[in-house]
This record gives structure tokens, sequence and C-alpha cells, in this order.
């Protein structure tokens, strides 16, 4: 099998989450260990993790909220430290083996600019809000054949999520990579239907320059 592209998702895949769970616990002034809770539970139910966030404040509209923060100068913030170690040299390896890297994920337009803003080593980096649909819609993964430049089982998804990412992705007729790691990786990792759906099952980035080897 000949892998042509690689597609990563952006949360817990190639970005910790921490800080972005932090800055929301601040802003609701509430302890951060009540918020990493919350979405832990929530994880564990299928919710949206933004779910997290509604039972805190039932009343929430998470998408004024998130604009007060910005217009308040606490919002969305990426630098390097949010990056797991793996990436750079794993992204770089990949295009050094001649392979199309690609980077889309559920983020927002601010995300998009942060993360082009670090330079990685990709030739593509977009958010769903860049694109106008976001996952799971299959719209979404259409948009990632499109920039795959690749047939779709050339083309490999690596992710986190199974409802966002597995799934969704193996139904477009990609090839799937489940990422082991953050809370949704963890947690689903030996879910039956998401190692059926999963081509392959990894731990780090780093397993991913052995399958192109392969």
């Amino acid at each position: 099998m000949v892998i042509e592209t690689i597609v990563f998702d952006i949360g817990e895949t190639l970005t910790r989450d921490d800080r972005y769970w932090q800055s929301w616990a601040e802003w609701l002034d509430v302890p951060r260990h009540t918020v990493s809770a919350l979405v832990g539970a929530v994880v564990t139910q299928g919710r949206d993790n933004t779910d997290a966030l509604r039972i805190i404040r039932p009343h929430i509209d998470v998408g004024a909220e998130y604009r007060a923060r910005e217009a308040a100068g606490r919002g969305e913030h990426l630098d390097e430290t949010d990056l797991y170690p793996d990436v750079r040299p794993v992204l770089a390896g990949l295009r050094k083996l001649g392979v199309r890297v690609l980077v889309a994920g559920n983020q927002s337009e601010r995300a998009g600019i942060l993360l082009r803003a670090l330079d990685l080593p990709a030739d593509l980096v977009v958010t769903s809000a860049e694109w106008g649909v976001a996952k799971p819609d299959p719209a979404f993964f259409q948009r990632v054949l499109q920039e795959s430049g690749a047939a779709a089982h050339e083309t490999v998804y690596v992710g986190d999520h199974p409802v966002n990412d597995v799934f969704p992705a193996k139904a477009a007729g990609l090839r799937v990579a489940h990422i082991r790691r953050g809370p949704w990786g963890n947690w689903w990792g030996d879910d039956p239907d998401v190692i059926a759906a999963a081509d392959w099952s990894i731990s780090s980035l780093t397993d991913l320059i052995a399958l192109v080897g392969e």
C-alpha cells in the first residue's frame, strides 16, 4: 500500500488542550480541575466537549462567551509549548520521505492563524471554520480529499476522536490511524468499533514513519 498524503487532526493529535480548557476555567472563575473533570465526564458519555461548560453555566452561549474573551484580550492562544514533542520531527520526517502533509481539524479561524504562525513543516494548515464545514460532516472529508492530491486509499487521516475522526474518515474511503492520546484517544482506544474501523492504532506520531516505510 502506498501512502501519498497524511492529514492530521489538530486538538489532542498535534496540540495539547491544556491551555484551552485552563483559559475557560479562568474565564468562568472556577478551578481548573473542575473543567478538566467535567470534560472527562462528557467524553465518556460521548457528548460534545463544550457540554462541560454548559454543566458549569447551564445557560451559557459558548459562541458569545468566546467572542467576549477575544474582545477582552483573553482569547485563544497557541505557541510552541502547545505542540506535542513528536510533531515537528515527524511532520518533517514524513515530508523528507515524499509524503504530502496536511493539517485540517475542527478549530476556529484564529486557531488557523496561530497554527500557521508556528511555521509547521506542512503543505497546508487549515481549520474547519476557514473551510466553513466541520467534522463529522462528510463534506469536510470531501474537502480533505480535494486537498490531498491523492486517491482516498492513498490518504491517511490521523485523529483521536471516534465520531469526528475515525468513523467519518473511514466512511469517506480514507485510511485511518487512531492515535491513543488525550481524553478521547485514550478512552475510546480499546472500543471494538474503533479498533474495527481504524486501519492502525498508534500511540505516537512517530509510528507513522514506520507505516510509510512499509
